[in-house]
């Protein structure tokens, strides 16, 4: 609580300037709620309280059940937001959605993160730069698009790269043949436990037959051919069976991101 709760003398200062008990410890509790959490709170109210103990006691506020009419007037938590959005530079998320935007692109196309990393990454981006968070549900969003169209890009410049040997071997990885059930991908995929294991912890196994076939424009693909096999092709084997097919392209589905919240 020290180090969570803790109100200098310029927050002191600042938040004796309320006429009213209840308004002081409304102000206060959001003041520290939004440098504890990153955002305000939906429900000032809605506090612990071994917290509300603690900044009242700093306050100075001898009854903390008085916290209770702080909503009374509606707009006033709005207004103590603002006043304490402006005193320690806290930025509204719209102002910097767009780089924001931009930075998770270039991680997801750099590092092939996952949602879930990509999110907690973008949190820590947002709380370093002092901008409140929005809603779980506005962020997952964001994260999800930007994340779809990194993969989309990735998947369009590797098509474009190979020549039309290599897509048709790349084609023929995704027919069965006849007589056979499964196609030599999802064998490859299935052959046993330990090789599916390392191929989802590492892609060793799978992508260096992949990187096989991709070898003579390894130079040029690089980066971004290592990431696809090693990151984006043991996913895309799970539904080989399931691929859909184009003339004269590889084409690979992409893998649906996972639903984070109910």
């Amino acid at each position: 609580m020290d180090r969570l709760c803790f109100l200098s003398d310029a927050d002191l200062e600042l938040i004796g300037k309320r006429r009213t008990d209840y308004s002081k410890l409304g102000f206060g509790l959001q003041l520290v709620t939004v440098r504890m959490l990153g955002t305000f709170p939906s429900d000032p109210l809605d506090v612990p309280a071994v917290m509300l103990d603690y900044v009242a006691g700093q306050i100075g506020v001898a009854d903390p059940s008085c916290l209770k009419r702080y909503t009374e007037r509606r707009t006033t938590r709005f207004e103590h937001q603002a006043e304490i959005a402006a005193v320690d530079s806290w930025l509204d998320f719209a102002a910097a959605q767009e780089d924001l935007t931009a930075w998770i692109g270039d991680r997801a196309w750099t590092t092939g993160d996952g949602p879930t990393a990509l999110f907690d990454a973008a949190v820590a981006w947002l709380r370093q730069r002092r901008v409140l968070l929005p809603g779980v549900s506005t962020l997952a969003r964001l994260v999800a698009r930007v994340r779809d169209e990194a993969t989309t890009r990735l998947y369009e410049t590797l098509a474009g790269l190979l020549i039309g040997q290599q897509a048709r071997l790349l084609e023929q990885l995704l027919d069965v043949e006849p007589g056979e059930r499964t196609s030599r991908l999802d064998a490859w995929r299935r052959a046993d436990d330990e090789v599916y294991r390392l191929c989802r912890l590492f892609g060793e196994r799978l992508s260096r037959r992949v990187v096989g076939l991709l070898a003579p424009v390894w130079s040029t693909i690089g980066v971004c051919a290592m990431r696809c096999c090693c990151n984006k092709f043991v996913s895309c084997a799970r539904g080989a069976p399931r691929r859909k097919r184009s003339p004269g392209r590889w084409a690979c589905r992409q893998p649906r991101s996972p639903r984070w919240f109910g």
